[in-house]
């Protein structure tokens, strides 16, 4: 367990709290499930939600606090997903995080950040804006990725395509879902029923809505393309099966005659004189040739290709 007080910057304390506090404690699911006696906290710190059994991005509001879930489509290193539970009081707020991510946020909001006014609910805005930080990168790292696959099937290379076009289609879901989420969390703190947060910071989650509702637009924009590229996809697969019933049509319709000759000739009756004249074998190799080109001559004309 880490605590901190909120001041105007966060001060790691080793000390035991006492009511006056305004504070920060980070615990993990393991911790949560027998959570040490905190000042302030002792009646409400049960109903922390666990990293551990946090599966979307929910916020429930209660008399006196705020409580619930974030989970991220982002993962650490070792591919543990960054997801945390959270309760919110008016002056304490508490963080179960098992990956490290929080808590590094934390230690890096302790060293970087100084407010001239404080509270829980600026720390949790703060936290969720590093959240968001390099999100539009990310975004436009997969419009970059489509592009390059629109590229490729604009180019005919169509072999290497459903497995990034899938895994991206999914990605993107998972973001737009992620967004969606959140922005229901960040309204239901906007609201604040439970009169917890101070006018700026209910500004603060103001603005922090309009910019996840910018994020959200940014990856519907991003899964219409990918349906775009598939489409665009789907239209070369047919353009290329269409070249090729082409080519066997023509090549059908350039043998078919052909094929009425040998079978004509190829009855072998008594009574046809070609079967006994000297020229008849190079004569019906002429026929075939004149054939062949005057049916090349027609499909030319028509335009068949």
């Amino acid at each position: 367990m880490e605590t901190y007080l909120i001041a105007q910057r966060l001060e790691a304390v080793q000390r035991p709290l006492v009511p006056e506090d305004r504070a920060l404690v980070l615990l993990t699911s393991q911790e949560l499930e027998h959570p040490p006696q905190l000042a302030g906290l002792e009646a409400i710190i049960r109903h922390t939600p666990s990293a551990r059994d946090a599966r979307s991005c929910r916020a429930e509001a209660r008399r006196d606090f705020l409580c619930g879930t974030v989970v991220t489509p982002r993962q650490t290193r070792s591919g543990q997903a960054i997801a945390f539970g959270f309760l919110l009081t008016s002056d304490r707020l508490v963080l179960c995080d098992d990956s490290g991510s929080v808590r590094a946020l934390v230690k890096r909001l302790s060293r970087e950040k100084r407010w001239q006014e404080n509270g829980p609910g600026r720390i949790f805005y703060e936290l969720l804006e590093l959240l968001l930080a390099k999100d539009p990168h990310h975004l436009e790292e997969l419009e970059d990725q489509l592009s390059l696959l629109e590229d490729q099937v604009l180019s005919g290379q169509l072999e290497q395509f459903t497995a990034p076009i899938s895994r991206l289609r999914r990605e993107l879901m998972h973001w737009f879902r992620y967004y969606s989420q959140l922005d229901d969390v960040v309204c239901e703190l906007e609201e604040d029923d439970a009169d917890l947060f101070s006018e700026h910071e209910h500004r603060l989650f103001h603005l922090l809505s309009h910019r996840l509702g910018r994020l959200r637009d940014d990856a519907q924009l991003l899964r219409e393309y990918c349906l775009q590229v598939r489409e665009l996809f789907q239209t070369e697969v047919d353009v290329r099966q269409n070249r090729i019933m082409k080519t066997l049509t023509v090549v059908t319709t350039l043998f078919l005659p052909l094929s009425l000759v040998a079978g004509w000739y190829g009855m072998n009756f008594a009574g046809m004189p070609e079967l006994g004249w000297k020229y008849g074998y190079p004569a019906v190799i002429v026929v075939s040739v004149l054939i062949v080109i005057l049916s090349l001559w027609i499909m030319k004309k028509k335009k068949f290709w």
